[in-house]
């Protein structure tokens, strides 16, 4: 299935009310269900995901199907390795794809019962009770890889018998995930220290009370995008904190580069736009990984050169986001070309007055909706659009709210 994006005109106005974060939103599940305790939480995540995870921490199958969902597969895999019982945890094919060994090797360090199903160190799993009551609390795990592997680590500490003391080796990858994972904890009561590349948690109980999810920073980088490209800008994005636990928040700040500005309100942002000539963009996006894809998409729209560092991680994302870029933006006379430092270098203005470009997503949401908003400089085609139930499954809806045709 295919989706045709039109507008008339690129004039972006109106307001558009933003659902809460997947990533806060997962964590906040896994918590609660550690807890021991049920507490509301307000404005949960419409996401797949969310809404996988949800289901399946409530589920007694002895089987549990994450299908996409690696943050997902990643928290289970952690959760479920202190529960009672034998559990299958399996995935989609590109979940079997996506390793896990790192995190697992970690959890059997600490007493886990984990048997590789199918390829070692990769999904399918057979999580059992814990062979013994985890007498080891200190573990050495490798920041390079997933900072889920170390949020699905962290929130298990407060409930080991001895808490954990976790020990980063290597550079560490999106930092800000790990941080909103304790800042989360500590809103449910637990204490940590952070020191150095040393992260310690007592064991102590988590606190249950009601919590708010604020909206996805992620999510608001598409119309960040749809700013970039804008002749008339006026737009309302609600639900957004200004003192955000999310890394992807830094969106705002990056903007400022395109002549984006962002005005935080009682209930939300408002952007508007000033022209500027707009210089040679650099950027690090080691600690937001995610907004990869919509910058350089951006970039390439508005024909401004660029050198992306800092993706490590984007090659075991939904799909190798880095060969993805390549291949899409080249449809649009856009080079994204990686170096052999591992940079990537953007060059050349999109061109989409010649005829409808169709656009492959490769399973991953953030392909959808990073190339959707070229549709302001010609008709483009998005393949199997309903990736983005992923992570926002209202993304098309709001679209037409500002005004998009959206034709199935």
């Amino acid at each position: 299935m295919k989706l045709n994006i039109n507008k008339a005109n690129r004039s972006i106005r109106g307001s558009i009310r933003l659902s809460g974060s997947k990533s806060i939103s997962n964590r906040a599940l896994i918590i609660r269900a550690l807890s021991g305790h049920d507490f509301p939480i307000h404005r949960l995540a419409n996401a797949q995901d969310t809404v996988t995870l949800n289901t399946l921490l409530q589920s007694s199958s002895d089987t549990l199907d994450t299908g996409p969902a690696g943050t997902t597969f990643r928290f289970l895999t952690a959760y479920l390795s202190l529960q009672k019982g034998s559990t299958v945890l399996t995935g989609s094919e590109r979940m079997k794809q996506r390793p896990i060994g790192v995190l697992v090797e970690a959890l059997r360090q600490l007493g886990a019962d984990i048997d590789y199903l199918e390829k070692k160190g990769y999904p399918p799993l057979k999580i059992n009770s814990l062979k013994n009551s985890g007498d080891r609390s200190e573990v050495a795990i490798p920041a390079s890889v997933s900072s889920q592997y170390i949020s699905a680590l962290l929130m298990i500490a407060p409930t080991l018998p001895h808490g954990l003391t976790l020990r980063l080796t290597g550079k560490i990858v999106s930092r800000p995930y790990i941080q909103m994972t304790l800042n989360l904890m500590a809103y449910f009561g637990i204490s940590y220290t952070w020191e150095g590349n040393t992260i310690s948690i007592a064991p102590q109980p988590y606190q249950n009370k009601p919590f708010t999810v604020e909206a996805d920073w992620s999510a608001a980088s598409y119309y960040y995008a749809l700013a970039a490209f804008a002749d008339d800008l006026d737009l309302e994005l609600k639900g957004l904190f200004e003192e955000s636990v999310q890394g992807d928040a830094v969106i705002a700040k990056m903007m400022e580069h395109f002549g984006i500005h962002t005005a935080y309100t009682d209930d939300g942002i408002r952007l508007t736009k000033q022209a500027i000539d707009i210089p040679p963009f650099d950027y690090d996006f080691l600690e937001c990984p995610d907004l990869a894809q919509t910058v350089a998409v951006i970039c390439g729209g508005l024909g401004v050169s660029a050198t992306f560092t800092g993706l490590e991680t984007l090659k075991i994302k939904e799909t190798d986001r880095v060969d993805a870029l390549f291949k899409e933006l080249k449809k649009v006379g856009v080079d994204f070309i990686e170096q052999a430092d591992g940079a990537c270098k953007v060059s050349k203005k999109a061109d989409l007055t010649q005829q409808s470009t169709t656009f492959a997503t490769y399973e991953d949401h953030r392909m959808a909706m990073a190339f959707a908003p070229l549709a302001l400089f010609g008709s483009v085609f998005i393949e199997e659009p309903d990736v983005v139930k992923k992570s926002y499954p209202d993304f098309w809806k709001d679209l037409e709210k500002l005004g998009f045709i959206i034709t199935f």
